[in-house]
């Protein structure tokens, strides 16, 4: 008796998140980002006079920069992972079956036998009614 081996074990690590928990982790991540982009801007106003002015105009640049890559990591959604277990092979829907290539009779072939030399007749080999054609 042969022995099998047993199928590897799929990890539970290797799971991805759930999708709502992705969700609310990326929509902290943006809240906070316009918090503080909403900070920059507050700040820039209150210290325009007080600060130098470069310190001013780069809070005014992190004000108008930072929604744009906020939307962009929160837009960034779930990646995708490339790394299957082993011997996995994706389900094709539209791929059609092998086509194996009929070969065209010997020549020495009766002409009046037009079925592939390959060919078994099934009422024949399988004792039904009808005998061989």
């Amino acid at each position: 008796m042969s022995r099998r081996t047993p199928d590897e074990a799929q990890s539970i690590t290797s799971a991805p998140e759930p999708l709502g928990a992705d969700q609310a982790r990326r929509a902290r991540r943006y809240l906070i980002q316009m918090g503080v982009r909403v900070a920059c801007f507050v700040l820039a106003v209150l210290t325009w006079t007080h600060v130098p002015l470069w310190l001013s105009l780069t809070l005014i640049v992190g004000a108008v920069v930072l929604p744009y890559t906020a939307v962009l990591f929160a837009n960034a959604g779930r990646e995708r992972r490339d790394d299957a277990p082993a011997g996995y092979v994706p389900h094709l829907i539209d791929a059609a079956p092998p086509v194996r290539p009929v070969a065209p009779p010997p020549a020495d072939a009766p002409r009046g036998d037009h079925r592939r030399p390959d060919a078994v007749d099934d009422d024949h080999h399988h004792g039904t009614p009808g005998g061989p054609r």
